[in-house]
């Protein structure tokens, strides 16, 4: 992304005094691990060891006590929905605000959730609403951890696309170990269990961070602040002058309504279903081990145009609803997925490692929050509906159709000249350019920018 409100025809920005990396960049790496980057990367790591044990726990446990997959969705689509709704707020505030406090706080909440949801399993009072308002809450603490990351990882290491790629190797270790663990709990213990260790990994996660010191921020980063609402409406026009990334958060939206959202508890419901939860437990971390392969793969390749390689890797993603929609053995199921994770995760890495280093760090938080919002503002629209088109259409033939959506959106990706042309940045700008203020006699419309 560019470093001020304009972009030149390949998404960059022609006055930016960015170094620019090119293909080659692999000569001027620099060392990632510090003391501080350590406790972030394990908080990281500990805190996605939790998340990717919960669905195996969600979707067991309300299968036991009498809910089908619509209830599984919409226990989902809660906690999706209140972060999406709230995580552009959470921006605004992280760049107000001490990130790291405000994680903390975060983590601290869900520790106080997953506790109760572990005493309703527990105890054997599962009641869907009451599971439906701690996913919201969980959803809402979140909107107010995410946005702080992205500024995070620029601040401890220098070579951000190595520290991008660092983490998502743990956090793929984590995806890989997590639903082979929950689905081991469920099966001997009980759901509640896992969200009884859910609840630690937050623990541990707040630990590190009170552990954490964060570098000063730059003293251009502390701009004096305008009024709430001002600074909303600035991360949007920040957000919208850049072609690339609006332009992705537009394709992610149909992915997560007509692939990514529907699959996420059909895929659960189905093999849960049909071969029990130690065996989702194994597709699952077949698709962490996909998912450790792509992060290890994004150390060591360092594409010029990053966008467009994740692009073509995104196509792989497609077997994760596909291999579950056409019947596969668990063995066959757990083969495909290992294949989109690793598609899933070099995309994530690229990506992740444009919006920080394209986008200025004075709006990072307010533009990251844009962009999680928009990425998964259609997730709990997907997950809502999986259970009426599971029945209407079948469960097989909807994931076979979200196998589909998913080649699609990776073609459109690289039919937007803005993305496939995105060149990489190695260092992010610290000041955006300021959007120049309409004069009485200008029209607002001829100084706003424009997509």
């Amino acid at each position: 992304m560019a470093g001020g409100a304009s972009q030149g025809r390949d998404g960059t920005d022609p006055g930016s005094t960015v170094a620019r990396g090119g293909a080659g960049g692999a000569g001027r790496r620099r060392s990632i691990w510090s003391r501080d980057f350590g406790l972030f990367f394990t908080a990281r790591a500990v805190a996605k060891l939790g998340d990717t044990m919960l669905p195996v726990a969600l979707a067991a446990g309300l299968l036991q006590y009498g809910y089908g997959a619509g209830a599984v969705g919409l226990a989902m689509a809660a906690s999706v929905g209140c972060f999406a709704g709230l995580v552009i707020f959470g921006g605004v505030i992280a760049d107000r605000f001490d990130t790291r406090i405000l994680m903390i706080v975060a983590d601290a909440t869900r520790l106080i959730t997953q506790s109760l949801a572990a005493v309703m399993f527990f105890t054997g009072h599962v009641v869907l609403w009451e599971i439906c308002v701690i996913g919201a809450v969980n959803g809402t603490a979140s909107a107010l951890f995410q946005p702080g990351v992205a500024s995070t990882v620029p601040r401890l290491a220098d070579d951000v696309q190595a520290a991008n790629g660092a983490i998502r190797v743990a956090e793929s270790g984590s995806q890989l170990a997590g639903p082979a663990v929950a689905g081991m709990l469920v099966a001997f213990v009980s759901p509640g269990l896992v969200f009884a260790a859910h609840a630690g990994t937050y623990a541990l996660s707040a630990l590190c961070l009170l552990l954490l010191k964060l570098p000063p921020a730059a003293p251009d980063d502390k701009a004096e602040r305008t009024r709430f609402r001002t600074e909303l409406v600035e991360g949007w026009r920040e957000f919208r002058s850049r072609t690339w990334l609006w332009g992705v958060i537009a394709v992610w939206c149909v992915l997560m309504i007509g692939a990514s959202g529907p699959a996420v508890p059909l895929v659960a419901t189905q093999i849960t279903l049909e071969h029990g939860p130690r065996a989702y437990g194994l597709v699952n971390s077949a698709l962490g081990a996909g998912t450790v392969v792509g992060g290890v793969i994004a150390l060591r390749l360092r594409p010029r145009r990053m966008l467009r390689a994740g692009s073509l890797a995104l196509f792989s993603f497609a077997l994760f609803p596909a291999v579950v929609g056409a019947g596969l053995s668990v063995p066959g199921m757990m083969a495909g997925c290992v294949v989109a994770g690793a598609g899933m995760s070099f995309w994530g890495v690229m990506w992740a490692t444009s919006v920080q280093t394209q986008v200025p760090r004075d709006v990072l938080n307010r533009i990251h929050a844009y962009d999680v919002a928009g990425s998964l503002a259609m997730a709990p629209v997907g997950q809502s509906l999986a259970g009426p088109a599971a029945a209407a259409f079948g469960t097989h033939h909807v994931l076979l159709a979200g196998g589909a959506v998913t080649l699609l959106c990776a073609l459109a990706l690289l039919l937007i000249p803005a993305v496939r042309g995105l060149v990489r940045a190695d260092t992010a700008p610290v000041r955006s350019v300021p959007t120049p203020r309409p004069s009485p006699a200008q029209s607002p419309a001829a100084t706003e920018p424009q997509p």
